[in-house]
């Protein structure tokens, strides 16, 4: 990253002592670890704090001082704040409303440093940590490099061969990876999934055919020759363990109503080599208990997708991938957190026959903020459909979509989550093919059908430029 001192603009700050309007925000790296200054978890809940984190380009990440000595963020609706009018060393540094008060007022000086005016304390990076996470705080100045501070040029869009080399170049690593067609990684080389058949019932492992590539088919089709095949477990790509089996086997202890996918229900191509989805009916559903695995819990910000299908769905509750229950119950608002595909529209303000993106966040799906009418929320009938939702945690969510062959995502909400899921209650299993509340003796929410080709989870609020980047890397796999 290129990184420059506005040295004329700082000069006018030593002589005016007033702070400097920029003509536009811009991040603020720490010269200390070329890390950016950033609101924690990319919400705007007032009393977030600040930290840094790697750099993406994100609202969170974008500041800008004004005329009246604010220093604003998230396009301008927030200003940093010393917590509680502190102005003792070690007072918290947060985001708040503008209120104009001493404590919002700050003032950048010749050598970087930037100093509070209520304070006379300089934003510092607590314990000179160069960790992405280190919270920032307010201290005696000193000039040292944790509190100089600089003004940057946008950082590129994140890049990368594979969706999750994607994201965590983008600083939202993938903490859960699935496919059955290709590997999400530009370097992954292992298994992908693994299928048991009839005659036999013994097992054998899928790979990619090369590091990066595309399933080997012809592995499956020479195991299954002359029997049937199903599809045990997809395997997690992202080295954190989190593979998903199918709920009723000796892996997922207790369950009960499911049963594993047909292995070669649909063939398709990817990138011009042969593929076989993962395709669900009602009955058949997969899930891991992984919160202790990395997958976010309580009210850690969190990212999906996933590509599905528009022409193999229904209305049957649920057709879920993401973040659910560990108890496999329905536990309360806020209890799950996963992209949701079908044509059940329970609450409303979808548009269409559908299918439709959708947030389950247990006790509902939804297609927005609340009960009402999203004019942005519309159906996707492709026969490939990128389906994306982030969630930080305690204010907002994103739902995403688009044709997975060609064009750029359509926002169906970025706003507020529904009243009474603020903040999210999650527990940190994966559910794929059914709702949260599966598969356990008397259990339901087994009726869905659909289809998965790809999916991943990742720690943290992806940026908009990242999860555009991922769908140009969907189109250009070349589903076919």
């Amino acid at each position: 990253m290129r990184v420059f001192l506005l040295v004329a603009a700082m000069v006018v700050t030593v002589l005016t002592g007033a702070a400097p309007a920029w003509a536009a925000p811009a991040p603020l790296v720490s010269a200390a670890s070329g890390q950016c200054l950033n609101v924690r978890g990319g919400t705007d809940a007032p009393g977030t704090a600040l930290e840094i984190q790697v750099c993406t380009g994100g609202p969170g990440q974008a500041y800008e001082f004004t005329a009246a000595g604010e220093l604003r963020t998230l396009n301008g609706t927030r200003c940093v704040d010393a917590s509680g009018a502190g102005t003792s060393p070690g007072t918290a540094v947060i985001i708040w409303s503008c209120n104009g008060q001493s404590n919002q007022q700050w003032r950048q000086n010749a050598d970087g440093t930037i100093t509070g005016v209520g304070s006379g304390l300089c934003l510092d990076v607590n314990g000179a940590g160069t960790a992405a996470g280190t919270p920032v705080i307010l201290w005696t100045c000193h000039g040292q490099a944790n509190q100089r501070w600089s003004f940057a040029t946008t950082p590129p869009p994140p890049t990368g061969t594979a969706p999750c080399d994607i994201y965590a170049s983008g600083g939202t690593p993938c903490i859960a990876a699935h496919s059955t067609v290709r590997a999400l990684y530009g370097s992954y080389s292992g298994n992908l999934y693994q299928v048991r058949r009839s005659s036999d019932n013994t097992t054998r492992n899928i790979a990619v055919l090369a590091a990066g590539g595309t399933a080997d088919a012809a592995a499956q089709d020479s195991f299954c020759a002359g029997t049937s095949c199903v599809i045990t477990v997809v395997y997690d790509q992202s080295g954190h363990g989190n593979d998903l089996w199918y709920q009723g086997s000796s892996v997922v202890p207790g369950s009960s109503q499911s049963s594993p996918a047909k292995a070669t229900s649909e063939s398709l191509t990817v990138g011009g080599a042969k593929a076989y989805s993962l395709y669900i009916n009602p009955g058949n559903s997969y899930w891991r208990d992984g919160h202790l695995t990395g997958v976010p819990t309580g009210s850690a910000p969190e990212g999906m997708y996933m590509v599905t299908s528009g022409t193999h769905v229904n209305s049957g509750c649920c057709f879920d991938y993401g973040n659910s229950e560990t108890t496999r119950k329905a536990d309360a608002a806020g209890a799950m957190d996963a992209i949701n595909f079908g044509t059940e529209c329970w609450f409303g303000g979808c548009q269409g026959s559908g299918p439709w993106v959708q947030a389950d966040l247990e006790w509902g799906l939804y297609p927005g903020g609340s009960q009402a009418w999203n004019p942005n929320q519309r159906a996707l009938p492709s026969k490939f459909v990128t389906a994306m939702l982030k969630n930080n945690g305690t204010s907002r969510f994103a739902l995403k979509g688009s044709n997975a062959q060609s064009g750029s995502l359509t926002t169906m909400w970025d706003g507020n989550l529904p009243n009474g899921y603020s903040p999210m209650k999650k527990q940190g299993a994966i559910v794929l093919g059914s709702g949260g509340d599966c598969c356990k003796p008397g259990g339901g929410a087994n009726l869905s059908a659909g289809t998965f080709y790809e999916g991943a989870m990742v720690a943290g609020y992806p940026s908009d430029a990242t999860e555009n980047a991922v769908q140009a890397n969907v189109v250009a796999a070349g589903y076919r």
